[in-house]
């Protein structure tokens, strides 16, 4: 079962809370910051309450990674020597390297968690509609596959809250899923928790349900390590 924090304000995902290799966390709705603004205003008023959490992962809030979330199937392989914060163009990230966190934006698309407990590598994607439908989870693991050497067989798959039918026409959590299997991740190790972003308005950002004024949930992963530069 997937387990609520005290405070109600962070998810975690069992199937990765068992990896004692990665931290991540799935930041909620916080009731006290307002949210009826654009999207860069909003972005700005939570930046505090974010970075707060990846410091309580034990990551230096300045090892967050992020990308543009263009809803397109670009995905940025972090390496050695790659010191960039901001990935523009991108809509997800993968890598292998400690002490660093993989952080995506959601408010109905999903986030997508890939993990490789045995290889090291992982991955997060901004997966809505669009991405989705370009295939870009399909993306993230055949980059692990050819720059880490990800055999998929190990790698655990998360898919986050996000919309979902009947409140929205499109279930892009299943084709995730079948994008995922096709790519060869054993159907035990894909994991969905089926929530539907517009379900709660209390707990999540619905940028559908609140016509577009609302804030972003923020999806991390990272593997804990020295700092990376």
């Amino acid at each position: 079962m997937d387990a609520i924090n005290p405070n109600e304000l962070c998810m975690r995902f069992a199937v990765l809370d068992g990896l004692g290799d990665f931290r991540h966390s799935f930041i909620l709705r916080h009731p006290e910051i307002s949210v009826d603004a654009e999207r860069d205003e909003v972005l700005e008023r939570l930046g505090p309450w974010h970075r707060e959490q990846v410091a309580g992962l034990g990551f230096d809030p300045v090892a967050l990674k992020l990308v543009a979330q263009v809803h397109g199937n670009g995905v940025a392989v972090i390496e050695e020597g790659n010191s960039e914060s901001f990935f523009t163009g991108q809509d997800g990230m993968v890598s292998d390297r400690a002490g660093i966190m993989l952080g995506i934006y959601v408010a109905d698309c999903a986030a997508v968690y890939l993990a490789d407990p045995v290889g090291g590598a992982f991955g997060l994607v901004h997966s809505g509609k669009k991405g989705t439908e370009s295939g870009i989870a399909a993306v993230a693991l055949r980059l692990m596959m050819e720059r880490f050497g990800t055999r998929p067989g190990n790698v655990l798959a998360q898919v986050s809250p996000c919309i979902r039918p009947p409140a929205y026409e499109v279930d892009f959590a299943a084709e995730i899923r079948r994008q995922c299997l096709g790519c060869g991740v054993l159907p035990e190790h894909f994991h969905d928790c089926g929530v539907c972003t517009s379900s709660d308005l209390r707990r999540y950002y619905s940028y559908r349900m609140e016509k577009g004024r609302t804030g972003r949930m923020l999806a991390l992963l990272g593997k804990p390590g020295p700092a990376a530069s």
